[in-house]
Order: structure tokens, then C-alpha cells, then sequence
């Protein structure tokens, strides 16, 4: 099972056509908190500067960044500047 957080920096053309404007917007102020995936997240970074820290790596995401969490990651938050993501759940992966 891949449990590697996977950053990309799509086209707009590509995100118009994935709809990820039209996805919901989730917000966090600065903080730190552990998180698990039951699902895999995709989002679409609009503001902010996260540290991710996994049993396997170390991310660093910031605006523009795509992110892809894999289903069943756990790890750790760190929001050095606040967040602002379009964000989904795909329930089958």
C-alpha cells in the first residue's frame, strides 16, 4: 500500500477539470496536530505553509501545491502560516 503524500502543481486547464474550484473550502490557524486518513484527500492548496511529518518523510506544502493524502496515512501537522484548501474525499481509496 503507497502511503507517500504525493505534491504536484497541476495546470489550471487540469483543475478546471478535475471541478477542484468547486470543491469545499476547510480553513486551520496556526497549530500542530496529529491526523490519520480513513479516505484519501486531495487538495488543492489556496493559502498557507504546512510541514507534514509521516513515519516515512517529511513534507513541506505551500500555496499552489496539489496534494494527494493516501488512505490510512498517519501523521502530524504542523500549520506555520494559516490554511486555506479546496479539499475531497474519494471514499474508494
Amino acid at each position: 500500500m503507497e502511503t507517500r503524500i504525493k505534491i504536484s502543481q497541476p495546470t489550471e486547464e487540469t483543475l478546471l477539470e478535475m471541478g477542484v474550484l468547486n470543491w469545499p473550502i476547510w480553513t486551520c490557524e496556526v497549530s500542530e496536530f496529529p491526523w490519520e486518513y480513513s479516505s484519501q484527500e486531495s487538495c488543492l492548496i489556496l493559502d498557507g505553509d504546512i510541514e507534514v511529518k509521516t513515519e516515512f518523510e517529511t513534507v513541506h506544502i505551500k500555496e499552489g501545491d496539489f496534494v494527494v493524502f493516501p488512505k490510512g496515512l498517519s501523521c502530524i501537522w504542523r500549520v506555520r502560516k494559516p490554511v486555506r484548501k479546496h479539499y475531497s474525499f474519494n471514499e474508494n481509496y
